[in-house]
C-alpha cells in the first residue's frame, strides 16, 4: 500500500510528532499589566456606608425618628384610657338608642292616664315601643282575616302629622319635635292593640263591640291628650288636643271592628 505522505507545500507537521510550541516571541515581555495600589480609597473618609436606620445624619435625618413608636404607643394608651376598648363600650340596646326603662314608664303612663311622669321621658323620641305595637296590631288584625299593614302605617303618619302641625301651633313654652309627637301616639296605640285582640277571640261587631270600641277611643285619646300635656307645658289645653286624637283612634277603631 503507498504511503501518504504528511508533508505537503503549507509545511504541516507530522501528526505523529507531539511536541508544540507556543511562545509567542513577537510580543516578547511587554505584557506588564496594571496595578493598583490597594491601600488607596476611592470613597471619601467622611462617608461611611453605614445603615440609615443605624446613621440617620448620614441621610439627612429624616428617615427614622425613634421617638415616633413612642408617641403612637402613648397614643393607643390614652386612646384606650378614654373608653375605646371593648370592655369599656356601652351596650348594644344603649347603641340603638333603646332604653327599656324609658319603654316600662310610658307603657304604664298609657295603661294608666292619672299617673305622673317625667316630663324628659315624654320628649324622648323612642321607636321601638310604636313599632311593636303597630306590629302586634296589624298581626292581631291578619289572625281576624284582615291584611291592613298598609292602612295602619298610611293612617298613623297622616295623623302624626295633622297632630304634629297641630301641636307646633298650640305650644308656647316648649319646642315640639316630629319624632316625640310619633313615640307619644304610637303607645297610646296599646288600647287598639288589647281592642284588637278580643276580636281575634269573639266578634265585637254588636252593642257590647261598639261599647268596648268606645271605651278603648276615649281611653287612647286621653292618654295622649295628658302625655303631650305634661310633655309640652301645654295646662287647661288637654280637651282641645283630645279631640284630634279621639278622631285618630277612632279610625284605627273602624279598621279593627269592620
Amino acid at each position: 500500500m503507498a504511503q501518504y505522505n504528511y508533508d505537503n507545500q503549507w509545511g504541516a507537521p507530522n501528526p505523529g510528532d507531539q511536541s508544540y510550541n507556543f511562545d509567542m516571541p513577537e510580543f516578547g515581555n511587554d505584557l506588564n499589566f496594571q496595578t493598583f495600589d490597594s491601600t488607596q480609597s476611592s470613597v471619601p473618609p467622611s462617608t461611611s456606608y453605614v445603615s440609615p436606620y443605624r446613621n440617620p445624619e448620614a441621610m439627612g435625618g429624616s428617615f427614622y425618628d425613634p421617638n415616633a413608636y413612642n408617641q403612637s404607643d402613648q397614643y393607643a394608651s390614652s386612646r384606650a384610657g378614654d373608653g375605646t376598648d371593648f370592655d369599656d363600650e356601652p351596650p348594644l340596646l344603649e347603641e340603638l338608642e333603646i332604653n327599656p326603662q324609658h319603654i316600662m314608664l310610658k307603657t304604664l303612663a298609657v295603661l294608666n292616664p292619672f299617673r305622673a311622669t317625667d316630663q324628659t321621658i315624654l320628649q324622648d323620641t323612642d321607636m321601638a315601643g310604636p313599632l311593636a305595637f303597630c306590629l302586634a296590631l296589624g298581626g292581631f288584625l291578619l289572625l281576624s282575616g284582615k291584611m291592613t299593614f298598609s292602612y295602619i302605617y298610611g293612617i298613623g303618619v297622616m295623623g302624626c302629622i295633622a297632630v304634629y302641625c297641630l301641636l307646633s301651633l298650640m305650644a308656647t313654652s316648649a319646642q315640639v319635635t316630629f319624632g316625640s309627637v310619633v313615640s307619644v301616639l304610637g303607645y297610646c296605640l296599646l288600647p287598639m292593640v288589647v281592642l284588637s285582640g278580643i276580636n281575634v277571640l269573639i266578634t265585637i261587631q254588636g252593642t257590647l263591640g261598639l261599647v268596648v270600641a268606645g271605651v278603648c277611643i276615649a281611653w287612647c285619646a286621653l292618654s295622649a291628650s295628658k302625655l303631650f300635656v305634661t310633655a309640652y307645658s301645654m295646662d287647661h289645653q288637654q280637651v282641645l288636643i283630645a279631640y284630634p286624637c279621639a278622631l285618630l283612634y277612632g279610625v284605627f277603631a273602624l279598621i279593627t271592628i269592620f
